[in-house]
């Protein structure tokens, strides 16, 4: 009874104690508490933009005409300067090599280029052609090409018209010299025959040296024709034994001293070119030459085909070396005491519907801008609207700058759109674990 007891108490002992650090336990090291979860509140979409950086928006999401998702700009993001602004790192921009030049105003001296052609000087070309009938006797410069002083001797012609009216002079001025005793009527009578057969020969073209040269010489039958001026026999159509008419062209001759370039200026061009400007011409057959002239003249009519207007420069060619029907480029020399806003022409960046520039708002911060562009010289371009004088735009390695950006814009718009798109993957389940 007594070992009964004593169990009972002990039991009631060793409950007491647990119950007490129980107690003391809690008091000390209090359980922690549960932490609370918060919902991440989603940005706020301001607007949808293109995905290749055109500049289209939508309120709404769409796609673009290659089914591509437009790219939502999201409230105090980086696309919340409408899309239009492009950030590279300061590393990239170092790598990339961008330059930068200032928007300034200058005068523009612009080179026009054209094509053209050599020509004959037209006043310096000489047609030999009869002006009675007859027969080629003898030749004495019977290849085209051949060249020719003043004065040669050409051909010989035997006309029995020319011969008639030669002879006939001489009786006249013979019988005036033998009237000189005379009364005036018969005196009057034979003056006027004299001179009107006189001015008969002079009308065919007839020196008066070749009239004493028949005069002095009974038997002679052949007038010779002498070349009228030096230069190239460009066309020989007279032959030994041949017929001619009155009027017929035998010889052409031209002076090839000095050059036409007839060059066909674009229409929008024509308004810059004044007569006197500058020409520096070329020729493929002396890639190591250039020829200076100046505008001698501007035609009054266009081609309506070509839309294109012809010019006129005169070029010296004392050694020959321009030949007619050559090719030639021409860089006509126009220049505007007018000072314009310009770029650089290297600055622009032209997609074949719109012309864009990158103007450099901070260092690595750039901003493309569509504008519109006026005249051109060889390195720099009037902007008519679109930036402001003084702005930096980027002269090198804007092209790069400008795919960086459609590339940053098509891949955010690829990832949107796998967003959209994408089916959820299951999990993997691996035996064992």
């Amino acid at each position: 009874m007594r070992n009964i007891k004593s169990l009972i108490i002990g039991t009631i002992v060793l409950l007491g104690a647990g119950a007490t650090g129980y107690s003391l336990g809690t008091r000390t090291a209090p359980m922690p508490a549960t932490p609370a979860i918060t919902a991440k509140a989603e940005p706020k979409i301001l607007y949808y933009r293109n995905a290749m950086g055109l500049p289209d928006t939508s309120p709404v999401p769409k796609k673009d005409a290659m089914g591509m998702d437009y790219v939502p700009v999201f409230e105090g993001g980086d696309d919340a300067s409408d899309g239009k602004q492009v950030s590279i790192s300061i590393e990239k921009v170092q790598k990339l090599g961008v330059k930068s030049e200032a928007a300034t105003l200058r005068m523009l001296d612009k080179n026009i280029r054209a094509m053209g052609r050599i020509e004959i000087d037209e006043k310096r070309a000489y047609t030999i052609a009869p002006k009675f009938e007859g027969w080629v006797e003898r030749l004495y410069v019977n290849t085209s090409g051949q060249s020719v002083s003043k004065g040669q001797p050409l051909f010989d012609v035997y006309s029995p018209d020319l011969l008639s009216a030669l002879r006939e002079y001489a009786i006249a001025a013979q019988g005036e010299a033998s009237l000189k005793d005379a009364g005036d009527e018969a005196k009057n009578s034979m003056s006027q025959l004299a001179s009107a057969s006189l001015a008969r020969l002079k009308n065919w073209g007839i020196t008066e040296e070749q009239i004493k040269e028949f005069g002095s010489a009974k038997d002679k039958r052949n007038l010779t024709f002498y070349a009228p001026i030096s230069g190239v026999v460009l066309e020989k159509k007279a032959v030994q034994g041949m017929r001619f008419m009155s009027g017929e062209m035998l010889y052409q001759i031209a002076d090839l001293s000095m050059v036409w370039v007839v060059a066909e200026v674009a229409e929008q061009d024509i308004g810059s070119v004044n007569v006197g400007s500058i020409a520096q011409v070329g020729l493929s057959a002396y890639p190591d030459k250039h020829f200076a002239g100046k505008v001698d003249f501007i035609y009054p009519t266009m081609n309506s085909a070509t839309r294109t207007v012809q010019v006129r420069v005169e070029l010296v060619n004392p050694k020959g070396l321009l030949k007619p029907a050559m090719f030639a480029s021409v860089a006509l020399a126009v220049s505007d005491s007018t000072k314009v806003l310009t770029v650089p022409t290297s600055a622009v960046i032209d997609s074949g519907t719109r012309q864009i520039v990158l103007v450099q708002l901070a260092q690595g911060r750039f901003e493309p801008r569509i504008v519109r562009l006026g005249s051109r010289s060889e390195n720099y371009v009037e902007v008519l609207e679109g930036i402001n004088e003084g702005e930096q735009v980027v002269t090198s390695a804007n092209f790069l700058i400008d795919a960086e950006s459609n590339l940053k814009a098509a891949l955010s718009g690829m990832d949107s759109h796998a967003e959209h798109r994408a089916p959820p993957v299951a999990p993997v389940q691996h035996e064992g674990h």
